[in-house]
């Protein structure tokens, strides 16, 4: 133990580490290219196991119609026997945590129960690790009430850490589809004036999106499926907006259900929300550009001065050390 306690902190050993990770990055650098895969296929299959299991369920739904005793059996997995067994569903608000998944792309029960086994382990990990950092390998030069403060710090930055990742991955996500949503809504009104019917609309938009935008193609296909599968319309809809989260989706959402449930015109309503979305996008983009000139205070204050002060003030000061 004494041995490799002193191998961690072996100055030759740290910096041979950091050369090694810095190698490895520069070899993914210049791999990754290599190794990029198709996104918008990825998004499409998962939108056909999608549709796969709403036909499942639709079949299920059927069968017991057909024989109530029927009951379908799901495979116990270790993880999921483990969330249930500590009933992590009701400690963490599964529905809240199902609903913020589904708004970073993933769906289905498997991450749930990813995200709640994750939530409870994490912390403990990250805590054992601190710990033995700052204990056993004496790391940061601590007294024991800062050892035990930055066990506690680890501790909780792991059990905030899942929901911080989950968070920026709907940020990120929400942006996306925000910066394609205008150009979607051109296409959904041009394809719904000539005629098609609103899957159909649907599912063209979702094609002709895919390459700009996976997030939003993958939406649109998901929407277009449950329209097939789900014994209401309105349902489908209500399903689009609570995945994306976004206000502007839920606008086109209402004009959707008013136009089913009242018979509406769609067009018009599809071209004003088009245009506010448009107008929205660039509200955005104005915003980013208004806020870049303080933060570009710091870095010129910090870079740029120091060099400027440099070649002003040097010739001079060179001179006066030349006449000392």
């Amino acid at each position: 133990m004494n041995a490799i306690i002193e191998a961690i902190t072996d100055r030759n050993f740290q910096i041979a580490l950091l050369v090694s990770v810095a190698a490895v990055a520069a070899m993914f650098t210049v791999l990754e290219p290599l190794l990029y895969k198709d996104k918008l296929a990825e998004r499409m299959k998962s939108v056909g196991a999608h549709r796969d299991a709403l036909r499942q369920k639709q079949r299920d739904a059927l069968s017991k119609k057909v024989n109530p005793k029927l009951r379908s059996s799901s495979p116990q997995g270790a993880i999921k026997g483990i969330v249930e067994s500590l009933k992590l569903l009701e400690i963490f608000d599964a529905q809240a945590a199902r609903k913020k998944l589904m708004m970073a792309g993933f769906r289905g029960q498997g991450p749930v129960f990813t995200f709640m086994a994750v939530r409870l382990g994490l912390p403990f990990v990250i805590a054992i690790f601190v710990g033995v950092y700052v204990y056993a390998l004496d790391g940061f030069d601590l007294d024991s009430f800062g050892r035990l403060l930055a066990t506690m710090g680890g501790f909780f930055a792991g059990f905030y850490l899942p929901s911080i990742y989950i968070s920026n991955a709907v940020s990120k996500r929400q942006q996306k589809i925000q910066m394609s949503w205008p150009d979607a809504l051109d296409l959904l009104l041009i394809c719904v004036e000539s005629g098609m019917s609103v899957e159909a609309a649907f599912q063209k938009v979702g094609e002709e999106v895919g390459s700009g935008c996976a997030e939003l193609a993958e939406e649109m296909g998901l929407t277009t499926a449950e329209l097939s599968y789900l014994p209401e319309r309105k349902q489908a809809y209500l399903n689009l907006a609570e995945r994306t989260g976004l206000d502007s989706v839920k606008a086109v959402v209402t004009a959707l259900i008013q136009s089913e449930k009242y018979g509406t015109p769609l067009g018009q309503s599809l071209r004003v929300m088009a245009t506010e979305s448009r107008e929205l996008r660039m509200q955005e983009a104005e915003k980013k550009a208004a806020a870049l000139p303080p933060k570009l205070t710091v870095p010129m204050i910090g870079f740029f001065l120091p060099v400027l002060f440099a070649v002003i003030l040097g010739p001079a000061i060179m001179e006066v050390m030349a006449l000392q």
